[in-house]
């Protein structure tokens, strides 16, 4: 692998991370960051909006600047790394993935529901068109049985990706279904495999080690925690634990663990921790950018938040239905009065 590398790391704080500062990140903090992180040799740093291209909005939550500046200042800070945007169709067009890669992006990673990957074909041929490393990025895994994980990633692959990921957007996955959903796409696939884990249930690490183990080679982390939920798999975690067990990053450790002490830490609002919000994410099945969104609608209406993510959970809502947290809210105010 590139560099000698075992994995490839995509570090994903500021994009994933986003959710966790309201996306209130700034050029400043976005150039810091990056710098940091192309000293320390990451591979791939994520940029955009939490929702991906275009995700600033009412519904999704508005952005203090324009991710096309962010995406610009990380890109002007890193030789070493290279930077990756997230696009949903739907929310992002062809249009944003155009400017992004004429700003010098070079990975789009193309993100759908686990069972609705044939959204994306044009936007993966896109992206190849315009030069870029693609990605399929298959969302909330949990909510597909594996053979159908399985159909929907070999649709990824037709489509031109050269990647498809595991995504555990709610941080449910339980360690045997990361080990048995990595170990079927192995068996079915010809492109690299990714796994990207929230860390709800605090099985981050131990999902994002099975995912090595049974073949994956593109990973997803956060250095400090800072992504939605609980956050994702602590990137400077990750590489400290991958060279005691001899697993080749090309991180470097120290670097990693200053830019998360002394650059990181002071941008995050609270400490990442697992709060009765995130856990209940996990316990539930919600994905992982919901806990903010539901926090302010309890507080609207006067009840209990855990109460509003277990009802989304029941209902099986995806990303993209963030509307619908006011409605339960107020379904469940309601019947309690």
């Amino acid at each position: 692998m590139e560099n000698n590398r075992d994995i490839l790391i995509t570090e994903v704080a500021l994009r994933d991370g986003s959710h966790a500062v309201a996306h209130q990140y700034t050029v400043e903090q976005v150039l810091k960051v990056a710098k940091a992180l192309n000293d320390a040799n990451v591979p791939f740093i994520e940029v955009s909006h939490g929702d991906g291209l275009a995700g600033s909005s009412l519904q999704y939550g508005l952005s203090k600047t324009n991710e096309m500046e962010l995406i610009e200042a990380a890109v002007s800070v890193a030789d070493n790394s290279k930077i990756a945007v997230l696009l949903l169709p739907g929310i992002g067009t062809l249009h944003e993935l155009k400017k992004a890669a004429n700003l010098g992006a070079k990975m789009a990673r193309i993100a759908t529901h686990v069972t609705e990957a044939d959204v994306a074909p044009q936007h993966i041929a896109y992206a190849k068109e315009l030069g870029m490393e693609t990605v399929g990025f298959l969302m909330m895994n949990h909510m597909a049985p594996v053979d159908k994980l399985v159909e929907q990633a070999k649709l990824m692959e037709n489509y031109g990706a050269d990647t498809v990921y595991v995504v555990d957007s709610a941080g449910y996955l339980l360690p045997e279904q990361v080990r048995e959903r990595i170990r079927a796409l192995k068996q079915s696939v010809g492109i690299n495999i990714g796994f990207h884990g929230h860390n709800n249930l605090s099985l981050a690490m131990a999902n994002t080690l099975v995912a090595i183990e049974e073949g994956a080679t593109r990973i997803d982390g956060s250095v400090r925690c800072l992504g939605a939920g609980a956050g994702n798999t602590q990137t400077e975690v990750l590489v400290a634990v991958c060279e005691r067990m001899g697993i080749k990053t090309g991180v470097d450790l120290y670097k990693m663990m200053d830019l998360a002490e002394d650059i990181v830490a002071p941008i995050l609002q609270v400490p990442q921790e697992i709060t009765r919000d995130s856990l209940t994410l996990g316990y539930a099945g919600v994905y992982s950018s919901f806990a903010l969104h539901a926090k302010r609608a309890a507080t609207k209406f006067g009840i209990d938040s855990r109460d509003i993510l277990i009802e989304l959970g029941k209902r099986k809502v995806v990303g993209g239905q963030e509307d619908m947290i006011v409605d339960v809210a107020a379904e469940i105010a309601k019947n309690k009065n």
